[in-house]
C-alpha cells in the first residue's frame, strides 16, 4: 500500500512539472487556451487577466496628445543574424545570442539604450485583419514587432521583461501593395522553410534598420508585450506609415501551419491578441498636426501647453477623413 502511495505520489509530481514545462507550448489565439484564459492557464501570467496596463490598444487620433519634446529614434546600422522559428503560436525571429554586433535602439520616448532581441509575425488570414494593434478601429493586414530589451539596466530579455522600463517594442503596420520592402525579403522568403511547427532556418546579415518605414513620425504609450504573460514593462512606438508586402508573400505567409507536417491542424494566421482596454493612459506623438495644415480646434491637446499628460478629446471634423494606407493617424484633408 506504501509502495502504491509513493508511486502515485511520484506520477502525480512528474506529470505538474511536465505541465510546468509545457505551458509555453499551450496557449494559442483560440478556443479555451486563448487570449481571455492566458492568466489562468499559469497563475505566472496573471497580468494577461487583471493588468490595466495592457496592450495591444485601439489608437484614437482625435484623442493624441502632441509631445514636442519626443526625439528621432535611433536604430544601429549592424546587420544581424538569428534563426526563423515557426513556434507553433506566431512565426518569430530570434537574433543570435554570441553576435559581435547587436542592434541598439534608442532616442524617440527611450530614456535608456535597448538591445534588439526578437521580431513577432501578426497577421490575418484575410486581408481586413491581422494586426493587433488598431487606428480608429482600422485594422491592417498583418503587424511586425520588433522587442528589445534596457540593456542598460538589465542583462538579457527574461530579466527585462518583468521590470520597469524593461522592453521597447517597435509596431510595423503591414500593408499588401508596392512597394515591397526589399529588406524584408530576406525573412518572406523563407516563409516557405518554416511551414509546420518546430521548423526553423537561419536568416544572415539582416539589415534592421532597413526594415523600418520612411518616416519618424510616431505614436508612443506605455503598455505590455501582446504575448503571454502580457509584463507591463514595454514602451511601445507604432511608426506612422506602414511597409509593403506582395500578395504572393501574404499567400506564402498565410500558408504556414500551428501543428507538425503529419499534425498540421489548423494554420498559424489570425494570431493577434484583441486590443486592450486603455484605462486613461495616454497616447502621445510627434506629429503636429498644426504644421500638417489640418483645421483643429485651438483646444487641442499638446505639451506646449500641457505640461502633464491630458487626454482631452478634440472636437472631430466630420469631413476629416483619415488616410489608412500611407499614414496612419494623420487627418488630411
Amino acid at each position: 500500500m506504501l509502495q502504491c502511495s509513493l508511486l502515485i505520489l511520484t506520477v502525480l509530481c512528474v506529470s505538474i512539472q511536465d505541465i510546468s514545462g509545457s505551458w509555453e507550448e499551450w496557449w494559442t489565439y483560440d478556443g479555451i487556451s486563448g487570449p481571455g484564459f492566458w492568466g489562468l492557464i499559469n497563475p505566472q501570467w496573471s497580468m494577461c487577466n487583471k493588468g490595466r496596463r495592457q496592450s495591444p490598444v485601439n489608437v484614437e487620433p482625435d484623442k493624441l496628445l502632441f509631445d514636442p519634446w519626443l526625439r528621432e529614434i535611433q536604430f544601429d546600422k549592424h546587420k544581424v543574424s538569428g534563426v526563423l522559428q515557426n513556434t507553433g503560436q506566431s512565426l518569430v525571429f530570434r537574433v543570435e545570442k554570441d553576435s559581435k554586433h547587436q542592434v541598439n535602439i534608442s532616442g524617440g520616448p527611450l530614456s535608456y539604450r535597448y538591445q534588439f532581441e526578437e521580431i513577432y509575425f501578426h497577421y490575418g488570414m484575410e486581408d481586413n485583419r491581422g494586426s493587433e494593434h488598431q487606428i480608429d478601429h482600422h485594422t491592417f493586414p498583418g503587424e511586425i514587432q520588433l522587442y528589445g530589451f534596457n540593456k542598460e539596466l538589465y542583462h538579457n530579455m527574461s530579466e527585462a521583461q518583468h521590470k520597469s522600463q524593461g522592453v521597447v517594442g517597435i509596431s510595423l503596420m503591414v500593408q499588401i501593395g508596392e512597394p515591397t520592402n526589399k529588406e524584408l525579403r530576406l525573412i518572406t522568403s523563407a516563409f516557405n522553410k518554416v511551414t509546420y511547427r518546430g521548423s526553423s532556418y537561419p536568416i544572415k546579415h539582416l539589415p534592421l534598420s532597413s526594415l523600418l518605414p520612411n518616416t519618424q513620425q510616431y505614436l508612443t504609450y506605455e503598455g505590455s508585450t501582446t504575448h503571454p504573460g502580457c509584463w507591463e514593462t514595454a514602451v511601445w512606438i507604432i511608426f506612422n506609415k506602414p511597409i509593403y508586402i506582395s500578395k504572393q508573400e501574404m499567400y506564402a505567409l498565410r500558408r504556414l501551419m500551428q501543428g507538425s507536417q503529419l499534425t498540421p491542424k489548423a494554420p498559424l494566421g489570425n494570431n493577434a491578441r484583441p486590443v486592450q482596454p486603455l484605462h486613461h493612459r495616454t497616447v502621445r506623438t510627434n506629429i503636429n498636426f498644426n504644421k500638417q495644415g489640418v483645421q483643429v480646434s485651438s483646444n487641442c491637446p499638446d505639451m506646449y501647453r500641457n505640461m502633464h499628460y491630458t487626454a482631452t478629446q478634440w472636437p472631430r471634423d466630420h469631413n476629416i477623413r483619415y488616410r489608412n494606407i500611407d499614414d496612419l493617424a494623420l487627418p488630411i484633408n
